[in-house]
């Protein structure tokens, strides 16, 4: 297990690459972000908007939104800085929501005047197929993902509206497969979020088409007739530097709600609840979780020191939140043993060792040989 000079990202990143010194490929991305004229690129924005704004009230393009710092960010770029009309489209999960997630979403539609459409999950379903991913691969929230990103292009095309304005290129932010630098979003299901699951799989588990058609990506052919981007190709993104533009706006972080375990920021992924035992089981599996993805952004965008980042990750990432996996184990209907006897055989024995009956990596970050 190797990790990255600059940041604190393992080698066991799903996707992620380093150079032969030993760097891993995000943060080179930030150091060519330097040089990127982005005020030419804003300038190509506006003739993607300029191609698809409307004089008639219809909307212009779709938001796909949580409700988050970065929703409320893309909301402010969209609404005041290109004067477009855009319908925003939130996917809500099946577990509990926190009423500062609540208040963000709707702070969003009001502050900024925009319709939205929130579409609820097949709960029914959903469960079924929560079970069954994290019993086999240890990745719970698939069918929530795949729909995060399948049903906003599902109703901008039902609807006719081509564009379609996601946040940040995931891949080539963090670091994973098909890390190009694109503005176009058309190619995102395969940035390894969502892994690749042959739809017979879950016929086989007894799911039925019409059960599984609402997390379907859309077709080639719905996709040729949408224009989905990327507003981080356009403007440099920074989660932290979003969250303060956000406060101006009335988003809340969560700090007076949820005092989270295992979470070295409070303004990040504060609406679902359960949800958040997803990103935690990345420990067992790759050896890392939240915080160490946190602190790389911080440590790439400048904010901490990789030292005090060493830190971060020692002392938060291999806690799971015991609220979020409450309420996990609430919608899923396991039992605390039976959630803890299924997550037994995710915890990667390359990388872990039991001690004393608990399992520790072998080499953290904090003990490496610089």
């Amino acid at each position: 297990m190797r990790y990255c000079r600059k940041c604190v990202m393992p080698d066991t990143r799903p996707g992620i690459k380093f150079d032969k010194n030993g760097v891993c490929y995000p943060c080179l991305s930030i150091e060519q972000r330097k040089k990127i004229d982005w005020r030419k690129r804003q300038q190509e924005l506006k003739k993607i908007v300029k191609k698809y704004q409307r004089n008639d009230g219809y909307y212009d393009c779709v938001l796909p939104a949580s409700g988050g710092k970065d929703s409320t960010f893309q909301a402010h770029i969209l609404k005041d800085v290109l004067g477009m009309n855009p319908l925003i489209v939130c996917v809500s999960d099946s577990f509990g929501h926190t009423k500062t997630g609540t208040h963000n979403l709707r702070n969003i539609s009001e502050t900024f005047g925009c319709d939205l459409i929130t579409f609820n999950l097949n709960h029914a379903t959903v469960k079924k197929m929560t079970r069954i991913a994290f019993e086999t691969w240890g990745g719970p929230n698939w069918p929530i993902d795949l729909a995060i990103y399948s049903v906003p292009l599902k109703i901008a095309h039902a609807l006719k509206i081509p564009m379609i304005v996601y946040g940040e290129n995931i891949a080539y932010e963090y670091g994973g497969p098909h890390a190009e630098d694109t503005y176009s979003a058309r190619d995102q299901i395969k940035n390894d979020v969502v892994k690749p699951i042959d739809w017979n799989f879950w016929f086989k588990h007894g799911l039925t088409k019409d059960e599984v058609e609402f997390v379907k990506y859309p077709s080639k052919k719905e996709l040729d007739e949408l224009d989905p981007i990327y507003l981080s190709y356009f403007y440099p993104w920074d989660g932290r530097r979003n969250y303060e533009i956000a406060k101006q706006y009335g988003f809340r972080n969560v700090a007076s709600e949820w005092k989270r375990e295992g979470f070295i920021e409070d303004f990040d992924q504060v609406d679902s609840i359960g949800y958040l035992v997803h990103p935690w089981l990345k420990y067992p599996k790759f050896g890392h979780a939240r915080a160490t993805d946190v602190a790389s952004y911080w440590i790439r965008n400048g904010y901490i020191t990789r030292e005090e980042g060493i830190e971060l990750v020692r002392k938060h990432d291999h806690i799971l939140d015991p609220r979020a996996l409450e309420d996990f184990l609430h919608f899923t209907g396991y039992t605390i043993r039976e959630f803890w006897e299924i997550v037994e055989k995710f915890w990667n024995r390359d990388i872990f060792e039991k001690k004393d009956g608990i399992w520790q990596l072998k080499h953290p970050i904090w003990k490496e040989k610089r």
